[in-house]
């Protein structure tokens, strides 16, 4: 950890003279090329996320999510009013720019704007959103606005440890593994430890030039598969 040394031979963090308490994320709209994220409005996309939740074969998405899976709309719609009522949580919904869809969820939490520090969690992706190129982006352009628009020193990923397709999720975006928190939450009923993954303001500028690749048209080919992997294009640019 880079470090200085106070006058008494101790070593501490490094001073920070400029810095201020970062202003709270906002209810904006965020345009990429492939989807857009506006707040999340449940009169407006509560039945559209819900008929895109449902096409899934089974329950398995919500395994993991502290709320879900739901029995019928009603019950999603009354979940996403209380979604879009909070704060922190802050929800944004995931609009497909191809169809003009909702087709997904994820939000900014654990709000600390006093040390620059704040979460994404709650990501509710539909099948349609899945594995596409608007999945990616999505994360990409809630990360470009805590760090361009915000200034937040420090991005957080936490999971059930036992997820591992969240746990890959991080690691492909570029979060770094930090450690797991044991019996750190009660969840539906259950114990969760907690895997812990961040990204800081300095990984950032390499981050987001590798997203920026990544997302490029010329990196699909005509079936949408990507040509190269988002950790190839970091590799590459090491």
């Amino acid at each position: 950890m880079p470090h200085t040394t106070n006058a008494y031979g101790q070593p501490i963090g490094l001073p920070l003279p400029d810095w201020t308490p970062r202003p709270r994320p906002e209810r904006v709209t965020l345009d990429g090329r492939y989807c857009r994220l506006e707040p999340l409005d449940a009169p407006r996309h509560a039945a559209e996320l819900h008929a895109a939740y449902v096409t899934a074969p089974d329950a398995r998405a919500w395994t993991y999510m502290a709320a879900g899976p739901f029995e019928d709309e009603a019950s999603y719609l009354s979940h996403a009013h209380k979604a879009a009522a909070s704060t922190d949580p802050m929800h944004y919904t995931v609009i497909d720019r191809a169809t003009g869809r909702a087709i997904g969820t994820l939000a900014l939490l654990r709000i600390d704007p006093t040390h620059g520090v704040i979460e994404v969690g709650w990501v509710a992706f539909a099948p349609a959103l899945q594995r596409t190129p608007a999945s990616t982006e999505a994360q990409y352009l809630l990360m470009k606005y805590v760090f361009d628009a915000l200034g937040y020193r420090r991005y957080e990923w936490k999971c059930d440890d036992l997820n591992a397709p969240s746990r890959a999720a991080a690691a492909r975006l570029g979060f770094q593994y930090e450690g797991t928190f044991r019996q750190a939450i009660v969840y539906k009923g259950r114990n969760r430890d907690s895997a812990w993954f961040a990204m800081l303001d300095r990984d950032w500028p390499a981050l987001a030039a590798a997203f920026d690749a990544w997302l490029e048209p010329g990196n699909f080919d005509e079936h949408g598969a990507q040509r190269r992997s988002l950790a190839a294009i970091r590799a590459e640019r090491a």
